[in-house]
């Protein structure tokens, strides 16, 4: 969590952006004001242009945006120089006077890649840590490259303007706080999504490019299978912000895997492209997997904030969500919970700062004061259409920490949820700060006697360890890893 903001997720989310009257200040948002190419899950791409295009120069507008939205730029000088040597193998037969690509790594542990005109090139370490090989990356940068060589952008654009209804409608309900400028960009970049003929003529000249490149051409058609996997762990895992993922522009069928592996075999046979795994593993071994410091960490049903200084654990049941904008947890019986913090003079009580209109449906008459493991605090109930929510306040000096549970109307468990929460509320030591790091991949070679269950009990920090060794490592629900290759885990070490 970097701010404050209205997090979303199934219609507990809706809910929870019910009782918020306005956004706070210091809140992040992406600016929808201008016409001009928002960062999204979309991967936006236009047609390349000369240097001087307008198109190329909103591009380069957008880069503060989109680092913004993804996490800022994530450095390692070692990650940087494989990327680009990735890049730099590919070979566009029909793109000889392209420019050099400005290469982004986005600190995020969201799955995607993208790109904008004039050379803009953008890769998450999220879809660096699934990715198994050189050639499965090269395969997903020449995929979003085709998109600009085939002009699917301009084509994008001309549809995006089409779209004004749902901008008009998104206001009307939601008002006009940050999260809801952030919702106008996502949706109106889903509603502008590259067609399905669009995605598979980029898949047809990617593989080209990837082969005559002189990488393994199957290569798309295993990320994209790696990518089914992917999705069928989050969904019942938890995810990061869902709507910033490569599936969330990418349709995923069978039958697009199966047209991949089909122009693949019209370019070579299998195994006779280089993977260049070795290379692409040392790359990647150290990069900081799932949520980064600035964001907080998620430990099972704990959320641990060492900028902050600030924890908490949710019931059991849960699963936390982590974002940039903000920290929300889901469980049992259609409840949500949403945690964020604010800057709040201390001189302001917390009861008047519970009455200064950022909560809609605030009952005036519930709102006690007390304290909450030695820290002030102050609590009131709230409703909204079919909702009922607990607002508690925690000050920590001139921040105060916002807990807040949402619950169905006919729901008993809210005071139960919201009081078990509070209570593990806490500010952390200057001990336990220093402790907490962020969890990493770490890549080792397989030794003798070790065994699939052996080496994915060496991962920390994670849940469903076994599954997670297999979609990391690519292997299915029989394959296991030979002794001498090398395997991805994650460790706090």
């Amino acid at each position: 969590m970097k701010s404050v903001s209205v997090a979303r997720r199934h219609s507990f989310g809706a809910a929870l952006a019910l009782v918020f009257a306005a956004g706070l200040s210091g809140c992040q948002m992406i600016d929808a004001s201008t016409g001009a190419f928002m960062p999204s899950s979309n991967p936006v791409t236009v047609d390349s242009v000369s240097r001087g295009n307008r198109l190329a120069r909103q591009a380069g507008q957008q880069h503060p945006r989109i680092l913004q939205t993804y996490g800022g730029e994530y450095s390692d000088p070692k990650l940087e120089r494989m990327v680009a040597k990735v890049v730099g193998s590919l070979t566009f037969e029909d793109q000889n006077t392209a420019p050099a690509y400005r290469i982004t790594i986005l600190n995020s542990p969201n799955v995607n890649a993208f790109a904008l005109p004039g050379g803009y090139l953008y890769v998450t370490r999220g879809l660096l840590a699934l990715a198994n090989d050189s050639a499965e990356l090269a395969a997903v940068l020449a995929h979003e490259m085709a998109h600009v060589t085939a002009n699917h952008g301009i084509e994008r654009q001309r549809k995006e303007a089409e779209e004004k209804l749902a901008n008009k409608v998104v206001t009307e309900v939601l008002g006009q706080d940050a999260e809801t400028q952030s919702a106008l960009v996502r949706g109106k970049l889903r509603l502008a999504q590259f067609s399905r003929n669009q995605e598979l003529e980029a898949d047809r000249i990617g593989i080209k490019t990837v082969a005559n490149s002189g990488y393994d051409a199957f290569a798309a058609a295993r990320f994209l299978q790696a990518m089914d996997s992917y999705q069928g762990f989050r969904s019942v895992s938890g995810a990061t912000d869902a709507s910033l993922d490569f599936l969330a522009s990418h349709p995923n069928a069978p039958r697009r895997i199966e047209l991949a592996q089909r122009h693949a075999r019209e370019m070579e046979q299998p195994g006779s492209g280089n993977r260049d795994r070795d290379s692409f593993l040392t790359g990647i071994d150290g990069m900081i997997y799932g949520d980064s410091p600035e964001e907080g960490f998620v430990r099972g049903r704990d959320f641990l904030h060492p900028g902050l200084g600030v924890a908490f654990r949710v019931p059991d049941g849960f699963i936390i969500d982590n974002s940039a904008k903000a920290v929300t947890a889901v469980g049992p019986g259609d409840i949500a919970i949403r945690f964020d913090g604010a800057t709040v003079p201390e001189s302001t009580p917390l009861t008047q700062y519970l009455t200064s209109g950022w909560v809609a449906g605030l009952e005036p008459g519930s709102i006690r004061e007390f304290t909450l493991n030695g820290r002030p605090a102050a609590k009131a109930r709230a409703a909204a259409d079919n909702w009922k929510f607990d607002v508690t306040v925690i000050r920590s000096g001139g921040q105060v920490y916002r807990l807040l549970t949402a619950a169905p109307a006919t729901s008993t468990e809210l005071d139960a949820v919201a009081g078990d929460v509070g209570q593990t509320f806490r500010i952390l030591s200057s001990t336990e700060r220093a402790a907490l790091k962020p969890l990493r991949i770490r890549v080792i070679t397989v030794q003798p006697g070790e065994t699939l269950g052996s080496l994915a009990a060496r991962m920390k920090g994670v849940d469903r360890k076994v599954e997670l060794f297999r979609l990391l490592n690519a292997l299915g629900p029989g394959g296991t890893p030979s002794v001498g290759t090398k395997v991805k885990i994650i460790t706090d070490e």
